[in-house]
């Protein structure tokens, strides 16, 4: 069993995290891939930071917003922990939306990059949350099963318990921490797959946009799958988690976002055209 302890230090008032660091990195990271896939592909790229930081500011509200929803409770809206990834993602495309209605830039394209970007983001993102110990999964008896004494929160039976209505072992007391599956590695590895996937498939022969479909699916799937092992308390229908009713209505989305990007006759492609020889 590992024994897990948070990234986290204290300069004066401020407390520094492995999880704003990560968010940092993953939207960076992010602008990098999009920048540079933009110039390869011919297109103007100056425009993408703006579309970065409209993503920042639009996930965060989207992130808190869905949290205080979840949670039924206002309060949250102060606290610093509580950010859902759904609600960052809806809130984040909502927020490039805007700004690109603002300005009138290219929404397909921006939606292309953006399904490259995206899942390196996330596979990124998801350190920050293994360093400070959330969002991490049920119970596990494993020599690769992590326990979180100072998670948030600490991994102990009540938390288990109470927290995510998860069933315990009788014998145990309610302080002692448990191991359990660390669903934060499992996300940051998957998030690189569905980046290597995105990447084999940008040179695709369709109209530009259709990588944001296969993101969507891929996305889909993979918070479906995970929201099995995570530690939850929203569970309906069977064990159903709100998440994992997103994910599905987000592969139907998906799908249907691919069909209507497909190549056909006189849609143009993900390339510049070449200039003209005079």
């Amino acid at each position: 069993m590992i024994v897990h302890q948070p990234f986290s230090y204290e300069i004066g008032s401020f407390t520094f995290t492995g999880f704003g660091v990560a968010v940092f990195c993953g939207f960076w990271i992010a602008q990098i891939i999009a920048n540079r896939e933009l110039a390869r592909r011919g297109h103007d790229a100056s425009f993408i930071g703006d579309c970065v930081l409209a993503a920042v500011v639009g996930s965060l509200i989207g992130a808190k917003l869905y949290y205080v929803i979840l949670i039924h409770d206002i309060n949250a809206l102060w606290s610093r922990g509580g950010f859902v990834f759904w609600g960052g993602l809806i809130g984040g495309i909502a927020g490039v939306l805007v700004l690109i209605a603002v300005r009138k830039l290219p929404i397909w394209r921006i939606a292309e990059v953006a399904g490259l970007g995206l899942p390196a983001a996330y596979s990124v993102g998801r350190t920050g949350c293994w360093a400070v110990g959330d969002d991490y999964g049920r119970m596990w008896v494993s020599r690769f099963a992590v326990s979180f004494p100072n998670g948030a929160p600490p991994s102990t039976v009540a938390n288990m318990h109470d927290l995510f209505g998860l069933p315990m072992p009788a014998n145990l007391a309610p302080g002692t921490v448990v191991s359990v599956y660390p669903t934060q590695l499992m996300e940051v590895a998957l998030g690189f797959a569905m980046f290597l996937i995105v990447w084999r498939l940008r040179d695709h022969e369709h109209g530009e946009g259709w990588l944001f479909g296969v993101y969507m699916v891929l996305a889909g799937i993979e918070r479906f799958l995970i929201e099995f092992l995570r530690a939850k308390d929203d569970r309906f229908l069977g064990g159903i988690t709100m998440a994992q009713l997103f994910s599905i209505v987000f592969i139907i989305a998906g799908v249907v976002w691919m069909q209507s990007r497909r190549a056909r006759p006189g849609r143009a492609g993900i390339h510049a055209p070449a200039p003209q020889r005079v």
